[in-house]
């Protein structure tokens, strides 16, 4: 198969999972604000409530920091540095070409969800001052966590194998930003879920497009 045909078929790939992901995400919400609002919310609040009736000065502390793992200057600063480094490292455009995919395809997919899925954040104090009120849905932090950190363990342990040693640990940053969004009350719960079932999804196919495999030649 020439170059620039393989170049369109995997750009066809990725386009067309893009798209899926995004109705999907929109499906979830649509539902979640519609016609399953009365059953879901109420759970929502309640578990929003009870973590909240038990914070302390040092959960809020950690949850704070577990928050800034994955604002988006700090994923995107994260996800850019380390493309330019494997790049260089590797004389490869491909680090470039799967964050440029990954994050610009998720932030993408964020913004037009939460500019078509209006959903207010939960009913408790809110840790994490200037959030957008109506913006809830799904959680951007929780996404970014999985398509930064977790994306670039995969592409350390499909490229780099001595990375294993160490890598693993990045796989840790969503277990910690999940929980510290809900500590915050900056989302509900199935905000959380949402974002911990499109972003892997992203991820897997987006790696299995651009990560090298045998049958690939390196660009």
């Amino acid at each position: 198969m020439d170059t620039n045909r393989r170049t369109r078929d995997d750009a066809r790939i990725l386009a067309i999972a893009w798209i899926v992901l995004l109705l999907g995400v929109l499906a979830i919400g649509w539902v979640l604000t519609h016609p399953l609002e009365s059953t879901v919310d109420p759970w929502d609040d309640s578990v929003e409530r009870w973590i909240a009736e038990r914070r302390t000065p040092t959960g809020e502390f950690l949850a704070a920091w577990g928050s800034h793992v994955a604002d988006t200057i700090v994923g995107v600063i994260v996800a850019a540095v380390a493309a330019l480094v494997l790049w260089r490292t590797q004389h490869s455009r491909r680090p470039l070409v799967y964050f440029a995919v990954l994050v610009g395809g998720t932030l993408v997919l964020y913004l037009i969800v939460t500019a078509l899925i209006t959903r207010d954040r939960p009913p408790v104090e809110i840790l994490d001052p200037g959030l957008v009120p109506d913006h809830s849905f799904p959680s951007g932090h929780v996404a970014t966590s999985i398509v930064v950190y977790c994306a670039l363990a995969i592409y350390l342990f499909r490229t780099v194998p001595a990375s294993r040693r160490w890598a693993w640990v990045l796989f840790l940053a969503p277990v910690i930003v999940a929980p510290s969004r809900l500590y915050e009350g900056a989302h509900h719960p199935t905000d959380v879920f949402t974002s911990l079932v499109f972003a892997p999804l992203w991820v897997a196919v987006v790696a299995y497009v651009v990560v090298p495999r045998p049958d690939r030649v390196e660009a």
